[in-house]
């Protein structure tokens, strides 16, 4: 390959990784061609894309960005899949693709998240960690329950003297009813 295709090559793979912080690398290697299509199909439904590159051009093409130690020590060509709401999201779904029968060659070989090279098996870990809704969630409930807690304490008194008040007008209406019964007769 001359260098001016290269130099081309290792362009174009910059400017489709612009703005991209964290990706997950798989190997595609051993997948037909019709499983390659329904991966790129399933995984375009999600809002994720899939590139396959040279490892020696990725590592041009990311040299001084966040993704630049993903591509460390790698050979040959390997899948980039990148996008989604975050990267647990992302590794939650690669590693659900990987569980499917038709897919089970597209092995995961690492990636990046927050410009820290990640391994196979971390990849793994991080795709048991809550996405960003779940964390989300987690932190308001932490958030929300002194509040709730508060508010439980504030209102049990005036509800127990609510309840107090109730009883009172119920009785007092029942005896009025009982008085009033025999006078009419």
């Amino acid at each position: 390959m001359s260098k001016t295709l290269k130099r081309l090559i290792t362009e174009e793979i910059k400017q489709r990784l612009q703005g991209v912080n964290d990706a997950v690398l798989v190997n595609v290697i051993g997948l037909d061609s019709s499983n390659t299509y329904n991966l790129r199909r399933e995984l375009k439904k999600k809002g994720l894309s899939l590139m396959v590159v040279k490892a020696s051009l990725a590592r041009r093409a990311t040299e001084g960005t966040s993704l630049a130690p993903a591509f460390e020590g790698g050979e040959g060509s390997l899948a980039v899949v990148y996008g989604g709401e975050d990267f647990v999201s992302l590794a939650k779904e690669m590693a659900a693709i990987h569980k499917k029968p038709e897919f089970e060659k597209c092995l995961p070989r690492g990636g990046v998240m927050d410009g820290e090279k990640l391994s196979a098996e971390k990849m793994k870990e991080v795709a048991k960690w809550p996405n960003r809704v779940g964390q989300i969630s987690l932190l308001l409930g932490q958030i929300l329950s002194p509040g709730a807690k508060l508010l439980s304490q504030i209102n049990q008194p005036g509800g127990a003297l609510l309840s107090q008040v109730k009883k009172i007008s119920e009785k007092e209406q029942v005896s009025e009813k009982e008085g009033a019964e025999p006078a009419a007769s």
